[in-house]
């Protein structure tokens, strides 16, 4: 029996901009199949909101506290949230908030 797919927001601070993060965390979200989408926010951090089972989000969310090589991750807070179908099945990157 598989789990029940959950969605989750997470935000990463730290140096996550310019250094290929939101690439970074795609390629994350479709090697581990976490639908989804990263965008970049005005404060300098980065907002993740993923869909998946628990143990999706457990991978997930360790790729996203190494970041890729150029990012130093100094935080990354996570929160519940509600499942929004337009990004059922797929990962994309948004636009700046």
């Amino acid at each position: 029996m598989r789990d029940a797919k959950l969605a989750k927001r997470y935000f990463v601070s730290g140096m996550v901009q310019g250094v290929g993060f939101r690439y970074y965390t795609q390629a994350a979200a479709e090697r581990l199949r976490v639908s989804g989408f990263v965008r970049n926010l005005h404060d300098g951090r980065v907002e993740v909101f993923a869909i998946g089972e628990p143990q999706q989000h457990a991978e997930f969310r360790a790729a996203l506290e190494r970041g890729p090589r150029f990012s130093s991750i100094s935080e990354v807070q996570e929160e519940a949230a509600a499942p929004d179908p337009r990004y059922e099945g797929r990962f994309v990157i948004n636009p700046n908030a």
